[in-house]
């Protein structure tokens, strides 16, 4: 299964991305995490048939209504195992 890891840029912390991220993850049926980082970023692993990755992917690119994202970087893309979505606190 295609999976994705992706580093969020912006005004990402303190607008519920993380929530709102794993509500989308569930919607689309994608498992892995999501997590804050401690420069500000949001950062996520995201496995899932390749149509839905690709939503979540472009919904990361927007975020919740709150978060301004000035860049998606994918720092690695492959084929892996499930797990599920899940967000970390700091």
């Amino acid at each position: 299964m295609p999976t994705v890891h992706l580093l969020i840029k912006g005004k990402v912390q303190g607008v519920f991305f993380r929530a709102s991220a794993q509500a989308a993850a569930e919607r689309w049926h994608i498992t892995g995490w999501v997590k804050n980082t401690p420069e500000g970023h949001v950062e996520t692993l995201a496995s899932g048939e390749e149509a839905n990755l690709g939503q979540f992917v472009e919904w990361c690119r927007k975020g919740p209504d709150q978060a301004n994202v000035s860049e998606v970087i994918e720092l690695e893309r492959q084929t892996g195992g499930r797990q599920l979505l899940e967000h970390h606190r700091p």
